[in-house]
């Protein structure tokens, strides 16, 4: 499937892998992970043409991963990143954005940040009074983590990129539960 869609680097969260490994899969992909308990982790796929342009891999911790790569002199910084769901601790959330920002912070402003991550959270539909880091194509309405998301974007000059895309009922939510 990432050969079809041309996806060169590819982050996921929840994954079932245990340990801190790097493996080669099928199609020239390498996947580098960390995960410590089995139930969630940064992961990141790279597809094989990019393996040597990476400099670093850091583990933060098994919800946020950094990997630092030079494509065509251009430094580029892509985060992996596992927001804890809704119903966790708010130590837990607060951890979590702590080392978010703290990988955020390491990264000199001259270099390029891409976030692959499940933030769970809900940034609603529209932008009002948020145009500078969302589109109109938020789902739902906007929800706690949804708040910290845009917090976080507008505090380091970024944007929620998906939501400035159209799509399709079916692909706005990669998961739902008991039919919400």
């Amino acid at each position: 499937m990432m050969e079809r869609r041309k996806v060169d680097i590819l982050c996921m969260q929840q994954t079932k892998w245990k340990g801190s490994k790097t493996r080669w899969l099928g199609g020239g992909f390498k996947l580098f992970y960390h995960v410590v308990d089995g139930r969630r982790n940064g992961v990141e796929v790279v597809k094989e043409q990019y393996v040597k342009s990476i400099l670093e891999v850091k583990t933060v911790s098994d919800r946020v991963m950094i990997m630092k790569l030079e494509i065509g002199g251009v430094m580029m910084n892509v985060v992996s990143a596992y927001a804890p769901h809704v119903g966790c601790a708010t130590g837990e959330k607060e951890n979590f954005w702590s080392e978010l920002n703290e990988v955020m912070s390491s990264v000199p402003k001259e270099q390029k940040v891409v976030i692959g991550a499940d933030f769970n959270g809900h940034v609603g539909e529209g932008n009002s009074g948020d145009e500078e880091v969302m589109g109109r194509y938020g789902v739902k309405e906007r929800n706690e983590g949804g708040q910290r998301i845009v917090d976080f974007a507008k505090r380091m000059d970024m944007a929620v990129v998906n939501t400035y895309f159209k799509k399709r009922e079916e692909h706005k939510v990669t998961y739902k539960s008991g039919g919400r």
